[in-house]
């Protein structure tokens, strides 16, 4: 058992301490109450309202069209839910691309309204002038690089990063770093690169999709629990099928129904004799 099991509530302070000792940090995303009480019990360390609710909750193609009120909304039911874990809200696209002065606006009214404890924005050395801004007065924030979401367009599709050389990855961590970040998450890149800038940054690394070497790692909540099934990526490893379940009782439940065998005496409200 770990011993920051007994932490009553993770900081980023534990975060730090994590990576110096070799402890991995335990992540996956969250987006509703009830989710998120049940990771909170079982111990994960962060939860992170990803704009990947985009995907798994309202059905969009991709990340893109998620708005900030969306991530209000789902992150103020996920801090109802939490009490030990660290909350992280997705920054979505649109909200801080434009200028720094509406960037920090925006982070600031995310975390005002939400309750989010810190914001996780993509990007590398372009957008370093925002985030000195953000941490400067007093925001937390996690980085994220390699494979990014909403960059997809310009990307060419969700192409794993780092095939050809990952220096230009690595500079970007190392800037994100000094720019103030707490952690880094790596999406989608070659292990070989997740290794080398893992040992070049001291703020912790979460993976997904960036193998072992990783300070940390991190997967969405409906993969992880085999509710989603639209696509699957080669990293995720599914530890159950909710799915499965969940249309078995389901058909079950229709059944009873139609056939009148619920709601039966055990189901009903009796006038008393």
């Amino acid at each position: 058992m770990s011993k920051y099991s007994e932490v009553k509530k993770i900081t980023v302070s534990h975060f730090k301490k994590m990576k110096a000792e070799g402890e991995k940090i335990s992540c996956l995303t969250g987006y509703d109450y009830t989710s998120a009480k049940i990771l909170d019990e079982a111990g994960i360390d962060l939860v992170l309202v990803g704009d990947s609710l985009g995907m798994v909750m309202n059905g969009y193609e991709n990340t893109l069209p998620v708005t900030a009120d969306e991530i209000i909304y789902h992150t103020k039911a996920v801090k109802r839910g939490l009490k030990r874990a660290f909350l992280v809200a997705d920054m979505p696209f649109g909200t801080y691309h434009s200028n720094i002065d509406d960037a920090v606006k925006n982070c600031v009214n995310v975390i005002k309204t939400s309750g989010a404890e810190a914001v996780k924005l993509e990007g590398g050395r372009e957008i370093i002038p925002i985030i000195e801004k953000l941490t400067s007065s007093g925001i937390n924030v996690m980085g994220h690089l390699g494979l990014m979401p909403q960059h997809v367009h310009t990307m060419g599709g969700f192409k794993v990063q780092g095939k050809n050389g990952y220096d230009s990855i690595l500079q970007d961590a190392v800037a994100l770093q000094k720019a103030g970040v707490f952690s880094i998450v790596l999406e989608g890149i070659i292990d070989a690169a997740a290794e080398e800038i893992t040992k070049n940054v001291d703020v912790p690394t979460i993976g997904i999709g960036a193998g072992k070497y990783c300070d940390g790692q991190i997967l969405v909540y409906h993969d992880v629990f085999g509710m989603f099934d639209d696509f699957v990526p080669k990293f995720v490893k599914k530890y159950a099928d909710t799915k499965s379940v969940l249309l078995d009782a389901a058909k079950q439940y229709i059944n009873e129904v139609k056939s009148s065998v619920f709601p039966d005496d055990e189901h009903s409200f009796k006038a008393k004799k």
